[in-house]
């Protein structure tokens, strides 16, 4: 009698106690909203959890979340508030906000970022340039990257840049007869993939060509991972559980490349071989310079550079395609600026690059469209004010280029696929266009990125006519990044070739 009064007894404590820390839980849920509640936004789902279900709802249907918030900045204001449980975001779509916050060192990288250090308790980019929250060891990151960027080693770039996109034009050829069935986000992610591995590692990866190559599907994989963290209850439901197994695996794939990677460079510099100075080099110059950095400290910027050295243009090009498809005028347009610039040429030339305006202005409206990284975001640490709207200290602030991006205050018709926006005589909105980001924190590989997109897609252009297949939604898939849902299903031909031959 006494054993089951004490479990008995205990239960009752257990449950008292659970039901203070969920009634001082409310209670401090309530104080977020009373600190946060002047600000415009729309009603919460729930007391608890705010606007979580409807953010949840829109991710199982696989619908991009950021056309919600356009549609809540279009009703609320250019400053709003997000709530998620205890925690509140501020969205703020106002170019002088965009200026004030991202132009500066003043406010840094927001926690955010940790959510993608590890990826379900296992450290994915760690303290890498995408992540790393302290200023001053990121900048020191930087600096020691700087030189894999110069403009002196971009140009020694056109080789490879030449041979890979070559290779990828010979491979569409024997696809191109008007009747198979091509996936050009597949096809465009192999080819950038083989470009970063090997501009900027010494790998060799023939992606093109090895259905095999677990790359694609790992880096595909640990981007879906990345989305399923916004759902902070993610990780306890257990139909995830297979899923989140297979994020670690891939994760844990890519780090042991980047580790074998590493030390064979290691070994190379040991011996006396001659190394180019690429992104693999300065990642060890940066252990060189920095007291206590680890290799697990390497492998973060070699998984940061290899992920965001494929996916970003992989997308921004399978989306150039699916617009100038549907697009004919602009497309007749290019085709006719790169026959024009390259001919016949097999390889373009650095200097033929900047004679390309025309198709520089294709690729900046599609990143208008369909900013693949389509956001930021900081910290706020004192108190200020952004159009007129007061925002507490010690808020996360997030600003996005899709969003603003897609508003008619900033772009006349602003869902019309127009090049023309971007010609250099054009009238251009201040700080509403930052698909690299802006300021200090701005990509370091915005234009390595747009001189291989330029010369993949000019000679994808120089040898194709291409149709969509029919029944493609032109959906947009959220995956940490944005991609065409359907893949950019395509008919190609043969430039020159009749179309009804």
């Amino acid at each position: 009698m006494g054993v089951w009064s004490f479990i008995t007894g205990a239960a009752l404590l257990l449950l008292i106690l659970v039901a203070i820390c969920f009634l001082l839980y409310c209670g401090y849920i309530y104080y977020t909203h009373v600190k946060y509640d002047h600000i415009p936004g729309p009603p919460r789902d729930s007391f608890l959890f705010g606007h979580s279900p409807t953010i949840i709802k829109i991710m199982k249907n696989k619908k991009v979340i950021y056309d919600t918030f356009l549609e809540w900045v279009e009703k609320y204001g250019p400053v709003i508030r997000i709530n998620g449980l205890h925690n509140t975001l501020v969205l703020i779509v106002s170019p002088e906000g965009v200026k004030e916050f991202l132009m500066t060192p003043k406010y840094t990288k927001d926690n955010f970022y940790k959510r993608i250090e590890a990826l379900f308790g296992t450290r994915f980019m760690g303290k890498g340039l995408v992540t790393d929250q302290d200023y001053e060891h990121w900048h020191k990151q930087r600096r020691i990257m700087d030189p894999a960027f110069s403009r002196t080693y971009l140009m020694e770039l056109m080789g490879t840049f030449n041979d890979k996109a070559e290779d990828l034009v010979d491979t569409l050829g024997e696809k191109a007869d008007r009747k198979c069935q091509v996936g050009m986000h597949d096809m465009l992610s192999r080819v950038t993939l083989d470009v970063i591995a090997k501009v900027a590692f010494g790998l060799e990866l023939n992606s093109l060509h090895d259905d095999q190559t677990p790359f694609p599907r790992a880096i595909s994989t640990v981007m879906r991972g990345m989305v399923e963290t916004r759902n902070p209850l993610a990780k306890y439901n257990p139909g995830k559980q297979a899923f989140i197994r297979d994020v670690k695996e891939n994760i844990k794939l890519l780090r042991n490349t980047g580790k074998e990677c590493i030390e064979r460079r290691m070994k190379a510099i040991q011996e006396g071989e001659d190394i180019p100075v690429d992104i693999l080099t300065q990642i060890l110059k940066g252990a060189e310079l920095e007291d206590g950095c680890s290799l697990e400290d390497l492998i973060d910027n070699f998984v940061t550079f290899f992920i965001a050295g494929q996916e970003t243009t992989a997308n921004q090009l399978s989306f150039a395609v699916m617009e100038l498809a549907q697009n004919p005028e602009i497309l007749t347009r290019v085709q006719s600026e790169v026959d024009e610039v390259i001919g016949s040429k097999r390889d373009i030339a650095y200097e033929d690059l900047g004679k390309l305006q025309y198709l520089s202005q294709v690729l900046k409206e599609t990143l208008r469209l369909y900013p693949t990284a389509p956001g930021t975001s900081r910290a706020l640490e004192e108190e200020t004010v952004v159009e007129g709207v007061r925002i507490p200290a010690r808020t996360t602030l997030m600003f996005n280029s899709y969003i603003m991006g897609r508003m008619e205050k900033f772009y006349q018709d602003p869902l019309v696929f127009n090049p023309d926006r971007f010609h250099p005589d054009a009238p251009k909105p201040g700080y509403a266009y930052f698909p690299f980001s802006l300021g200090p924190r701005s990509c370091i590989g915005q234009v390595f990125a747009q001189m291989e997109a330029k010369v993949v897609m000019a000679k994808f252009l120089q040898r194709f006519e291409f149709e969509l297949v029919e029944g493609q939604s032109f959906r947009i898939l959220d995956t940490g990044t944005l991609r065409p849902m359907d893949g950019v299903i395509c008919r190609l031909r043969p430039r020159g070739e009749q179309k009804n031959k």
